[in-house]
């Protein structure tokens, strides 16, 4: 890897990063579901304006089934699950619970993908367990359903992350990647639209609020795609995968800056334990 595309991996993890910060301010004012469609919907148009300015064909109507089954499980379900944790979690948290998703994607692979599996992605796995253990389980911290329930929701957001491997690899073939960043986004925002009806914000947003939405779409989404489709482009899907370890530090680090938050001592071992076991996981 050239030193741009270790600049653009810590770029990428920094922003992936902040997006929970960005999502723990905007969801508690917006609410799960408003938040999550301003996300793929801001962010997905962004994408496809930049797409057709630059004289790419997303090829909407060829793929769009591709992107509808992509949009749900990558983008709606897990930004919505995010949102709904982000009300009662703090973002660092959530930021280590999300390297859990490979650990879904080495599962669901080897369900429906005949990936095989291997003593050292088990052992991963186990390792992985055990550090969700930690986390769901702080000392010092009140662990009760209002704890557990956002807890499920973020790992059921990791499980979306996780089925979308088997997605890509089992009928992406021939998709154009950088059609799939804005198609999905665009899809996901469609499914969730009709849900609008049913919730509404718990406040009128105020200007850090826009902030942060307008930041969670058109940095974390739209910027944030384009920088993984390139790096993927340059030094291959296993090399870009390696952000997923660098998400929580940054994670933590923004939480403990912009936010105040202070992690228990358990709850920073189990993210440790949740790294090591995507490595193990992850590891070619």
């Amino acid at each position: 890897m050239k030193s741009a595309d270790y600049a653009r991996l810590v770029a990428l993890a920094a922003i992936w990063g902040a997006s929970f910060i960005f999502t723990r301010v905007a969801a508690p004012s917006l609410g799960a579901i408003w938040t999550a469609e301003a996300r793929v919907l801001l962010g997905g148009l962004a994408l496809l304006a930049w797409l057709r300015v630059a004289g790419f064909d997303a090829a909407l109507r060829r793929h769009w089934r591709y992107y509808l089954a992509v949009g749900i499980v990558n983008s709606a379900a897990p930004f919505a699950l995010y949102a709904y944790a982000a009300i009662h979690l703090p973002a660092s948290v959530l930021s280590i619970l999300n390297a859990t998703s490979p650990m879904f994607g080495m599962l669901f692979g080897a369900l429906f993908a005949s990936e095989r599996v291997t003593l050292r992605k088990l052992a991963g796995l186990a390792l992985g367990a055990a550090g969700v253990a930690l986390v769901a389980h702080p000392g010092g911290v009140r662990a009760d359903a209002a704890f557990y329930a956002p807890v499920a929701a973020a790992l059921g957001a990791c499980a979306g992350y996780g089925l979308t491997g088997v997605l890509v690899r089992r009928w992406g073939q021939g998709v154009p990647a950088r059609g799939v960043a804005a198609g999905q986004q665009l899809a996901a925002a469609a499914v969730l639209a009709p849900l609008l009806l049913f919730t509404a914000p718990a406040a009128a947003p105020s200007a850090l609020v826009v902030g942060n939405v307008l930041a969670l779409a058109l940095l974390a989404s739209a910027v944030a795609f384009l920088i993984y489709f390139r790096l993927i482009a340059d030094v291959g899907a296993t090399r870009a995968l390696t952000v997923t370890f660098l998400i929580p530090v940054f994670g933590v680090l923004w939480g403990r800056l912009f936010l105040g938050e202070a992690l228990p001592a358990g709850m920073l071992a189990g993210g440790v334990a949740i790294v090591l076991g995507t490595v193990l996981v992850t590891r070619g």
